[in-house]
């Protein structure tokens, strides 16, 4: 039996480049950079990213879930968080929660001129959905991974 060490370099770490958005919503996000760290660590229960966003990109379009607490935590550079609420910038050091259930739309944005970088965390509930008031499309985590049809459920 080998043992794997639990020590993760986040340049090593499996990543993901953009998003998995159909074509006309994934244009924001196309330079979004996702390292996942959770995976890495063989974590199962909850997710763990260390996602760079480069100037001008957005973190997602904007969503909440129906059972997936999120949260983050800015390392580097300063994000704009867009919620309901409207814009909040957030520096290093700062980080924001976003309950289950709670029907806020949210997604970050650097409108800076300098890449970015934040931990997001998320759990992995079976059932989630999420939901994203701006375009017309929904998620549902099926089979450990997320898939995206349009609000009426009719596929892309």
């Amino acid at each position: 039996m080998t043992t794997r060490s639990p020590v993760i370099d986040p340049q090593t770490a499996p990543k993901r480049l953009g998003s998995g958005y159909p074509p006309e919503f994934a244009g924001p996000c196309v330079t979004r950079i996702k390292r996942q760290l959770g995976d890495a660590a063989g974590l199962t229960n909850f997710g763990v990213n260390l996602t760079e966003l480069p100037p001008e990109c957005w973190s997602s379009q904007r969503h909440w879930h129906t059972k997936q607490d999120e949260f983050i935590y800015v390392v580097e550079g300063e994000i704009t968080l867009v919620t309901d609420a409207g814009e909040t910038l957030l520096k290093p050091g700062m980080c924001a929660g976003f309950p289950a259930g709670k029907p806020d739309g949210h997604h970050l944005i650097n409108k800076s001129d300098r890449p970015a970088k934040y931990l997001e965390v998320g759990d992995r509930t079976a059932g989630d959905e999420g939901h994203y008031p701006d375009v017309d499309m929904q998620a549902r985590f099926i089979d450990g991974k997320y898939v995206a049809t349009r609000r009426d459920g009719t596929p892309y």
